[in-house]
């Protein structure tokens, strides 16, 4: 039996862990089966058993199945992120930044619903509200510097309304290439795919505060690091398919790098 904080050693049947969790026993014996989540026991019955432990395995699973990722990505973020508290805080920051993005968001179409029953005026910068890049805010200036998400942060809010929606666009329509590119089975070091990573770096070249917009210092290097954080993060992998996708990016801006950076 197990020692987890808080379980006082008990553990739960594959059919209970399966109607507790929403998923089926299937599933369960699956992940068994490709080593992703193991049972804490195999009882003489053959029953499969899981403990305290196991379920906050499953509990990361099902967080990492929700923003996207496959079962390979997720072994993988498993053997990077060994200390499961650390890796599930991670996940709650996360997810409270898009409570608080989504809660934004929502207030801001039920103003507009009322303002138009209303018979109101629009307030474009109300519009909006909710849909911005500063979720990203502690990963830019972590990365680079206080700086550079001031100045790409001037940059944004200076902008009009229209002005924003075309960007956007501009971003959903690389996204959604990339995504049909990656699905086509196209090589990441063809012709298609390096087109795409071209578009893709004279879109990172558009945001001011970016080493890339500034013109200076290891261009290669921050492309670079952006397209390994694609995979590594799934709130950006979420951008290209899941984890499939951003893998099949950072590849193709990888050798785009190299050859023409």
């Amino acid at each position: 039996m197990n020692d987890f904080p808080g379980t006082g050693g008990r553990d739960w049947s594959i059919q209970d862990v399966a109607r507790i969790a929403g998923i089926t026993s299937r599933t369960l014996r699956h992940y068994d089966d490709i080593g992703l989540l193991k049972p804490s026991r195999v009882g003489h019955n053959g029953y499969r058993y899981y403990d305290g432990a196991a379920l906050l395995q499953l509990q990361r699973i099902l967080l990492l199945r929700e923003l996207g990722l496959g079962l390979p990505a997720i072994a993988e973020v498993f053997h990077r992120q060994a200390d499961p508290v650390a890796a599930l805080s991670r996940h709650l920051d996360w997810l409270g930044q898009e409570q608080q993005r989504l809660a934004r968001q929502a207030e801001s179409v039920r103003q507009t619903i009322e303002t138009v029953e209303a018979g109101g005026q629009l307030m474009a910068e109300d519009m909006f509200e909710g849909f911005d890049h500063t979720q990203y805010k502690d990963e830019v200036e972590e990365r680079w510097g206080k700086d550079a998400y001031a100045t790409s942060d001037s940059w944004w809010r200076g902008m009009s309304a229209a002005e924003k929606r075309g960007w956007k666009s501009r971003a959903e329509n690389l996204g959604r290439d990339w995504t049909a590119a990656a699905g086509s089975g196209v090589a990441a070091d063809g012709p298609e795919a390096q087109e795409l990573a071209a578009r893709h770096v004279a879109w990172l070249k558009s945001i001011p505060g970016t080493p890339a917009a500034e013109g200076g210092g290891n261009i290669r290097g921050y492309v670079t690091g952006l397209a390994d954080m694609y995979v590594e993060d799934p709130r950006f992998a979420a951008n290209y398919g899941g984890a499939e996708g951003a893998r099949f990016v950072r590849a193709a801006l990888h050798s785009f790098a190299e050859k023409q950076l």
